[in-house]
């Protein structure tokens, strides 16, 4: 029996990434850091569309109802300027919101930066469909990953995704022990 891949959405949300105008080194950020935490089989489905949250809805749907992802981690759009829209899509477009990942992400971000409570980032359910919204900086990607991952294949357990086998060595997935 083969082991199903994971398909997991990147989604990039900048105007100048987008238009070519600077590379996007954030969503190479988060592809470099699931390729050390994964060691089970994933595929990328990556995409860099504008700040725009028609775009951002369209795209978010789209990864998850026709491409299949059991993951969507999203940078950029998570800050207070007015282009900045990337939570309120997220939000649009779950059933379900899931708050204590903004906050625990939040929380990490303050050690390092004061402005840390300017982000907005959040993550929400669709279907049976995890979307976590990272900072746009590689740096703090990384940092909030590293606190936020440990339950993100236990969540996609629940929602009878595929499994997320990590590599301990780099990140360690928590999972209750079963009874």
């Amino acid at each position: 029996m083969s082991e199903k891949i994971a398909k997991i959405g990147i989604i990039t949300a900048s105007d100048r990434a987008s238009k070519g105008i600077y590379e996007d080194l954030s969503g190479k950020a988060i592809i470099d850091t699931l390729n050390l935490y994964l060691d089970s089989a994933w595929e990328p489905v990556y995409r860099c569309i504008p700040d725009d949250r028609d775009t951002l809805e369209e795209t978010m749907i789209d990864l998850i109802d026709n491409e299949k992802c059991c993951l969507v981690v999203t940078t950029g759009g998570t800050g207070p300027s007015l282009r900045d829209v990337t939570p309120e899509a997220t939000e649009s477009v779950c059933d379900r919101m899931m708050p204590g990942f903004g906050e625990l992400m939040r929380s990490v971000s303050l050690k390092y930066v004061p402005t840390a409570i300017l982000s907005r980032q959040t993550a929400g359910l669709r279907g049976s469909s995890l979307i976590v919204n990272l900072p746009g900086k590689p740096k703090s990607i990384k940092e909030c990953l590293d606190a936020v991952f440990p339950a993100i294949p236990y969540c996609i357990d629940l929602m009878e995704g595929p499994f997320l086998k990590c590599n301990e060595d780099e990140i360690k997935a928590f999972r209750p022990k079963a009874k």
